[in-house]
């Protein structure tokens, strides 16, 4: 009796434990790394968190046998398993929303002639499964690649890039587009000065209007400055800062912060080690500069404030989380290469970019973790240890039964020599 409450009593706390670890690896199940391709090359270059819970994710798909990248759109459960795939044609995605329908808006260049030179501004709007509904382009003679995308109050649709008389044209300035809800243009304006001008980033503001965030040879302090634009509803300038040193600085993400100010990120020469360093700049509601920190060798291209008034920023391998005023509280570093960033509705992180190649899409927790095995492979290892401790548990109840039988016998012949010896 004593050996089978051992073994029952052992059975029970594995139990108990192993549902504990069962907990923590559920608890833990949002966390992981996908990547989607083929024999060619993927990059993704934008993410959203889709209103199913899921992600939707775009870039290029250029496979080895094909003479031009295509568009692509891959679509994923919460999980990252791929639930559908789309390609528009030939071009490149760097921009993507999920539209006030459900449906998507992408953004980016199409080719429109040979060795990939000539491209044009392009817009895509699919439906909720990624069937596209129509296609714009935007352009001419020149060269117009778009690289932010956003959907306006009025249902259309804002994108901004570059335009460029050649490849390796100059002066090259900043182009915006307002579009209506069908992709059709309503107006354009240009931004620039006499030599470079790059826009990266695009927000609606506020007060209805747009902000822009990119770099510029032709006003500033140095080489290549931070350039921040802030336009009212019809794309009119109503003011422009440059942050930066003597030497190359050029900003790719910017977001309005909850104070009416504005954060901007991407990297600078001319501050931190010297070198090609992290650098977020925050302004007020004029652009004029709060602060500004940096963060060690590297270059941001996503951005977001967070859930607590921080920020949080991708770029390269590394993630960067900071308080309020700009101050590291942790910084990751993964083996994939980060373009695309979102705070995802249970207060981690989702990554989006390119490893090995291929599509890269990672979840982690609020701390920038990915588990180093997904949470099916601890289940199976948990449930495997606990049948290995019962079988043990049954050979030692096993061993301790035969002691058991041995005793008894002992006792009953020791019993027998004593009655014969009182006979």
């Amino acid at each position: 009796m004593l050996c089978k409450k051992l073994f029952l009593s052992g059975i029970l706390v594995f139990v108990l434990l192993s549902f504990c670890f069962i907990v923590s690896v559920k608890a833990s199940s949002e966390m992981w790394s996908q990547t989607y391709g083929g024999e060619g090359s993927e990059k993704a270059y934008s993410l959203v968190e889709s209103s199913d819970g899921g992600y939707a994710l775009a870039g290029y798909t250029y496979p080895s046998d094909a003479e031009e990248s295509d568009v692509w759109l891959v679509k994923t459960d919460s999980n990252g398993n791929m639930v559908w795939n789309q390609t528009y044609g030939e071009g490149s995605i760097r921009a993507l929303v999920q539209t006030s329908d459900g449906g998507y808006a992408l953004a980016g260049r199409a080719n429109k002639g040979d060795w990939d030179i000539y491209r044009d501004f392009l817009l895509v709007k699919t439906d909720n499964h990624g069937n596209m509904e129509w296609n714009r382009t935007y352009g001419g003679k020149d060269l117009y690649h778009a690289y932010s995308l956003v959907q306006t109050s009025d249902g259309g649709f804002a994108l901004v890039g570059d335009t460029s008389p050649n490849l390796l044209g100059s002066p090259r300035d900043i182009w915006l587009v307002k579009t209506d809800a069908y992709g059709v243009m309503e107006w354009n304006r240009t931004y620039g000065g006499a030599s470079y001008g790059y826009a990266y980033s695009l927000i609606v503001t506020s007060d209805g209007g747009f902000a822009l965030a990119g770099c510029t040879t032709s006003f500033g302090a140095g080489h290549e400055d931070f350039w921040l634009v802030k336009t009212d509803e019809d794309g009119d300038i109503m003011w422009n800062q440059t942050y930066g040193g003597e030497k190359y600085d050029c900003a790719y993400a910017l977001v309005e912060t909850s104070d009416g100010g504005y954060t901007i990120a991407g990297y600078t020469n001319s501050s931190g080690g010297g070198e090609e360093d992290v650098w977020l700049v925050k302004t007020d509601s004029n652009g004029n500069m709060v602060w500004n920190q940096t963060y060690g060798e590297g270059s941001i291209r996503a951005l977001v404030q967070t859930s607590d008034g921080g920020y949080a920023l991708a770029g390269g391998a590394r993630l960067v989380k900071t308080d309020t005023y700009g101050n590291m509280m942790w910084n990751q570093t993964y083996e994939g290469e980060a373009y695309a960033l979102v705070q995802t509705s249970d207060g981690g992180y989702a990554l989006a970019g390119q490893k090995n190649g291929d599509f890269w899409l990672a979840k982690t927790d609020e701390h920038g973790i990915i588990p180093e095995f997904p949470s099916w492979t601890l289940l199976i290892v948990t449930l495997t240890a606990v049948l290995v401790v019962a079988v043990i548990y049954r050979h030692y109840l096993n061993k301790c039964n035969q002691g058991r039988r041995k005793s008894e016998k002992i006792c009953i012949s020791a019993c027998s020599v004593d009655i014969n010896s009182f006979a």
